[in-house]
């Protein structure tokens, strides 16, 4: 169920060097669940398939799988943040918020197909973000393709 959120009148666009701060964060974040995910499938194929430890990792069968998983834990991640809160841990520290344009919570949807134009983005080079310089409303590749926005959150009061 969607959210609507507050402060909606006291928001704006959030520029390129802000996003790329919260990504920075958010990259150690996604290395770190990376890193766990490879312990896991290294003892699995280590211990549960009681393969040698020359094995471990060899074959085209081992690399897609954890190639997959590493793919699936980081859109799990993303989108677990976006639909539920709005914002992943690096974007709560740059002060960064995903919504609808009317200001509600992303759908589970939005969430993946923000995922899947992330990959892309990158893969052109960053070129996906870099559009935020050029676009009137400041909107990455993500935030056009699944309708969403990304928007900087005033400070708190003391």
């Amino acid at each position: 169920m969607q959210r609507q959120f507050s402060q909606l009148d006291s928001v704006w666009p959030a520029a390129l060097a802000r996003r790329l701060g919260a990504m920075l964060y958010d990259g150690f974040l996604v290395a770190g669940i990376w890193f766990v995910v490879t312990v896991v499938h290294v003892a699995f194929a280590r211990f549960v398939l009681g393969l040698e430890a020359q094995q471990v990792g060899q074959g085209p069968l081992q690399v897609a799988s954890l190639r997959l998983l590493l793919v699936l834990s980081a859109m799990a991640f993303f989108i677990y943040s976006w639909t539920r809160g709005g914002m992943t841990l690096g974007m709560q520290a740059w002060r960064l918020r995903v919504q609808t344009p009317d200001g509600f919570s992303i759908s589970v949807m939005q969430s993946l197909i923000r995922c899947l134009t992330a990959w892309v983005s990158l893969a052109a080079l960053g070129l996906g973000y870099w559009w935020v310089l050029f676009d009137g409303e400041r909107r990455s590749w993500p935030d056009i393709v699944s309708g969403t926005r990304t928007v900087v959150l005033p400070k708190r009061n003391k």
